[in-house]
């Protein structure tokens, strides 16, 4: 079993910064999940909110997680304004990554996929437009396998001219502090990760 703490690698990694204020580009799936995360990093980075989740295969919910997220930027003050870049919104995408595990469960293969497809994204636009980290949310999700989230980041980061912050937002209290932070900011908190085969189970 994988006993690393990247939450306290992430903190090395902050300590170690030299560049005053470094870029980062982060990946969100929604506001909740980004609202503790904005919290704890908005006064070490100047952020980028990256929202691309192409396994959100409703529209509607995707635009709605979308407004929700611009909603909490505008209203959540930061040292430095954080900008949003929505990226291409295609569901096939996801569904090509989910050929042959449609019946996998909650945290199974097709969810390791979902993951690698989103944060490749990322990283490549973090490489083109010069990011000095890049970086996802997904790992404040109790739901979600941070194991899994940081591998592929460490693989990204050799593969892309950009750096991987390690993570595992739901280290002290993040996911705690994403409910409250909903529930301060009025914000629509879904019962589903956002694809239709999560929303089925």
């Amino acid at each position: 079993m994988n006993k690393n703490n990247y939450d306290i690698i992430m903190e090395q990694q902050i300590s170690n910064i030299s560049k005053t204020t470094p870029t980062l580009l982060l990946h969100a799936c929604c506001a909740p999940c980004s609202s503790a995360v904005i919290e704890r990093l908005a006064s070490i980075f100047k952020i980028t909110i990256f929202y691309y989740n192409p396994n959100i295969s409703d529209f509607d919910e995707y635009k709605k997680r979308l407004n929700e997220l611009e909603k909490f930027i505008n209203e959540f003050k930061t040292k430095y304004k954080i900008k949003i870049l929505v990226g291409n919104y295609n569901p096939n995408d996801f569904f090509a990554i989910s050929k042959g595990l449609e019946k996998e469960p909650e945290r199974g293969k097709r969810c390791y996929q979902c993951y690698l497809l989103r944060m490749k994204e990322t990283a490549k636009i973090a490489d083109q437009y010069n990011f000095d980290y890049f970086a996802t949310t997904l790992s404040l999700s109790p739901y979600k396998n941070s194991d899994w989230i940081n591998e592929i980041g460490k693989d990204l980061d050799e593969k892309y001219h950009t750096t991987y912050l390690y993570s595992d937002f739901k280290k002290k209290n993040g996911y705690k502090r994403s409910i409250e932070l909903s529930k301060l900011y009025n914000l629509y908190r879904q019962n589903y990760c956002g694809c239709i085969f999560s929303k089925k189970q």
